[in-house]
């Protein structure tokens, strides 16, 4: 007997944009209340800004390695939805995030395995626990963590910068380069040294920099750090 019911579940299932996911409600109210909560306990910036820059750098970095389109897009979902999960709390926010994740994909009627994807890549995003466990997942984790720019710093008093302040206001432009032939790719940035010194920003960010190399070998690439224009790694 022909299960009407379950070919209807796999008719509904459609392929989700990433513009599907900015205008849906929920994930529009939990990522405000997210950055708004990242704020209140002194956080740079996690909102839109960065969520959508996450999301765009993980995408061209799979395009200019000639991965999928399909593929880059589940980057880009990913990237913005990535620090979903600090509308609970920041302590494990990846692991929460993904499952968060899940069901509002779910409610989009989003393919099951495209979820799978999403989730493993949301769910590994941080240094601290995460490893690169797929492709989508390597790209996220380059775009998260190459996020260093004044632009993320909310408070304008710069007597009262701590450190990770100091270093996000000092960096005046930040860009990953992806050069698909040679097989590398490079965060360039740089920094005003009359705001913070170049070593303030690996004492701050050199477990981000170790991920990203090992998300970069994944790809099958080198990962590179310029600094006014000097390469460090």
């Amino acid at each position: 007997m022909t299960d009407y019911r379950s070919n209807s579940r796999a008719n509904e299932r459609r392929l989700v944009t990433l513009d599907d996911v900015k205008q849906d409600p929920y994930i529009v109210a939990f990522m405000k209340r997210a950055d708004e909560q990242m704020g209140l306990l002194g956080y740079t910036e996690h909102g839109g800004r960065h969520a959508g820059l996450v999301g765009n750098i993980g995408q061209n970095i799979l395009l200019r390695l000639k991965y999928p389109e399909r593929t880059a897009q589940l980057a880009a979902i990913s990237g913005y939805l990535h620090d979903i999960g600090n509308v609970v709390h920041r302590e494990e926010h990846a692991h929460t995030g993904a499952m968060i994740a899940m069901e509002l994909l779910r409610r989009l009627h989003m393919d099951p395995e495209e979820i799978a994807i999403v989730m493993g890549a949301i769910g590994n995003h941080e240094e601290e626990r995460g490893d690169p466990v797929g492709e989508v997942c390597a790209a996220v984790i380059i775009g998260d963590k190459s996020d260093v720019h004044r632009t993320r710093v909310r408070n304008p008093n710069t007597l009262a910068f701590d450190i990770h302040d100091r270093v996000n206001y000092a960096a005046q432009r930040s860009f990953v380069r992806v050069d698909g032939d040679r097989k590398a790719i490079t965060l360039e940035v740089d920094i005003d040294t009359n705001i913070s010194k170049v070593m303030e920003y690996f004492e701050i960010f050199m477990s981000r920099m170790l991920i990203s190399r090992r998300a970069a070998t994944f790809l099958g690439c080198a990962f590179e750090v310029v600094i006014n224009k000097v390469r460090l790694l």
